[in-house]
């Protein structure tokens, strides 16, 4: 009995040993005595308890690697990309996966530089942000030619970040800052231009008004005037005394007018009963006097046309 129990255990210890679990989405690599056995799917599995080992598992996962590369534009600026490639172990491709490469990592991180120094270099920098997509299809591209022979397949990969030297940046925002600052200083400019021009056509059309309401002013005072010497006339007071005795009753009704203000300027002409009368004939004279001088100017302007001739 002594011995049985030791047996028993070590047997028993033999038999849970000859099971072992392999997760969701991995492989596990069987070993018999260091040589290649099988590839264990997901699931409850056995192996010869003492004979066969676990030599390694590999997830069937998406996995991704971040790689940071600082290489040179063609118009010499120097930019940090940084690539992201997703990728994972084909299925029917476990044994290469395994057995070919011992640091998948490194061989990726390799030709993600490989392609990218070699892309890179054929753009200006602005092209590297407007084309960051054409670098990734490249980088794709000569990693999926590369690393099928391995058992790995490349899902996608991205340029998630492209980071060009400080002193670059700031040039670029200056540039850019520029370029917005000139961009207002139009609109503004424009917005101002049409802003004096509609000024001014108000200004324009309110002459314009304020002409027209004047000559309509004129021509009813002159209408008014002409229907008071008519109405003079008929009670037997002759032109030139009823228009004394029109300026005289509008001079009443100027001071009138004047006196309801306290912000006015008053300009007294003498007072007598000739006062309209001389008056009127002071305008009168002064309306000969200039159309006398109107008349010798236009005859010295054809006598010195004539003479030119």
């Amino acid at each position: 009995m002594i011995l049985l129990i030791p047996i028993l255990f070590f047997g028993l210890i033999i038999l849970i040993s000859s099971f072992f679990i392999v997760k969701q989405q991995t492989a596990a690599i069987v070993e018999r005595f260091g040589k290649f056995t099988s590839i264990r799917q997901s699931g409850l599995q056995l192996k010869i308890p003492l004979v066969d080992r676990i030599s390694g598992r590999l997830s069937l996962k998406i996995q991704q690697l971040d790689v940071m590369i600082e290489t040179k534009t063609k118009d010499d600026v120097f930019v940090r990309l940084k690539v992201s490639v997703q990728y994972k172990v084909i299925k029917d491709k476990v044994f290469d996966a395994f057995y070919k490469l011992d640091y998948p990592h490194d061989q990726i991180t390799s030709y993600v530089f490989d392609v990218v120094r070699a892309e890179v270099p054929k753009m200006i920098l602005d092209d590297v942000f407007l084309k960051k997509d054409n670098i990734a299809v490249a980088v794709k591209r000569e990693l999926n030619e590369a690393m099928v022979e391995y058992g790995y397949d490349i899902v996608k990969t991205l340029v998630t970040d492209i980071d060009p030297d400080s002193q670059v940046k700031e040039a670029m925002n200056r540039i850019n800052a520029a370029d917005r600052e000139k961009t207002a200083a139009q609109y503004e400019g424009d917005a101002l231009r049409i802003l004096i021009v509609e000024k001014a056509k108000a200004e324009a059309e309110s002459k314009r008004l304020q002409g027209q309401g004047i000559a309509d002013q004129r021509r009813e005072i002159a209408r008014g005037l002409e229907e008071s010497v008519d109405v003079l006339n008929r009670v037997g007071i002759n032109s030139q005394e009823a228009s004394a005795l029109i300026i005289v009753t509008q001079h009443y009704d100027t001071l009138q007018s004047i006196g309801g203000s306290t912000n006015s300027n008053l300009i007294l002409l003498p007072n007598s009963p000739q006062a309209g009368s001389n008056m009127l004939n002071d305008m009168v004279a002064s309306f000969a006097a200039s159309n006398e001088i109107g008349e010798a100017m236009k005859e010295a302007k054809l006598n010195k046309k004539k003479s030119n001739k």
